[in-house]
């Protein structure tokens, strides 16, 4: 449930003109859930026959059109290109006149600020960088997810009225941040989510390997209590052999990885590694085990013999 107050009528942006330059897996959902909130879509750009599909499919009956036609028709246009096109798309809306003054310029990279907008911003736009902490899939489902997510909101002092008004009316909670801020606040939503993927499809793999046949139904109920635990307890949620301090545990695990599944060592070595040192600062793991832990996870040739259990 939102923690937030839906604003005041007078406070949200008027009925608004809606144009997508980028149609990816972000765009064409906060345009459509905007369209919800009774504001219109009337423009998108697609160049790849999947965005023009995804266009049709989110947003049904609005024009696809170049970029700048995009600009000529909306008043609040969503810029939702990849991270390296955003400068230069940009650059080359403002220096072909596409921008119009007074129109409302919203990207929705989570690296940049509105800083990235200042060529439009002197072209008299107004800059807004909306940046929903959530991963899309490019389907009607996105919309619904929208609700309850949380968004990196950042925008000039007299806009931030207008742009937490707009992210509570597409279903999200906005969260202030600091210009200097972004690339910081964008490298943790990384670290978690991007890095997430990647954990569980290798532990998938190797479930396969070991002759499991359902990997996501074992790892579904274990990773839903992981996550909620540590969202709850931070690093108090820390368990496993790293945590313990069985370094022959670990040891046979590196033992198994290098001989079944080598391209996952490196990780991981890494995440081990990770895990120890937070283990150890917060007290979780023993000092005196953690000497012959660290020489496995360092490549130590030996591992004395434990048989406690813990």
């Amino acid at each position: 449930m939102s923690t937030h107050q839906q604003p005041d009528p007078r406070d949200r942006p008027a009925r608004l003109t809606v144009g997508v330059v980028g149609a990816g897996r972000v765009g064409p959902a906060l345009a459509a859930s905007l369209q919800l909130a009774g504001h219109r879509p009337v423009a998108v750009s697609g160049i790849s026959d999947a965005s023009r599909r995804r266009a049709e499919q989110m947003l049904p009956g609005v024009p696809l059109v170049q970029p700048a036609e995009v600009l000529r028709r909306a008043d609040l246009v969503l810029l939702t290109v990849p991270d390296d096109t955003l400068p230069g798309l940009v650059a080359g809306l403002a220096e072909t006149g596409a921008v119009r003054p007074g129109q409302l310029l919203v990207h929705t990279s989570g690296r940049y600020g509105t800083k990235v907008l200042d060529p439009a911003l002197r072209a008299g736009a107004l800059p807004l960088a909306l940046h929903p902490a959530m991963t899309f899939t490019g389907t009607p489902v996105d919309v619904q997810r929208l609700a309850g997510c949380s968004f990196g909101v950042t925008a000039p002092e007299e806009l931030r009225t207008a742009a937490e008004a707009l992210v509570i009316e597409m279903g999200g909670e906005p969260e202030w941040i600091a210009e200097e801020m972004r690339p910081l606040y964008h490298a943790a939503l990384a670290l978690g989510a991007n890095h997430l993927v990647t954990l569980v499809a290798q532990s998938m793999e190797l479930l396969r390997r070991a002759g499991v046949e359902a990997p996501d139904r074992m790892l579904g109920p274990l990773l839903g209590a992981a996550l909620d635990n540590a969202l709850r307890s931070g690093d108090a949620a820390l368990t496993g052999p790293v945590a313990r301090g069985d370094a022959g545990t670990v040891a046979a695990h590196v033992s198994e990885l290098r001989r079944h599944a080598p391209q996952t060592v490196a990780g991981y070595l890494a995440m081990a590694r990770a895990t120890a040192d937070r283990a150890l600062a917060h007290g979780l793991l023993k000092p005196e085990l953690a000497e012959d832990l660290l020489g496995v996870l360092a490549g130590g040739a030996g591992v004395p013999e434990n048989g406690e259990d813990r």
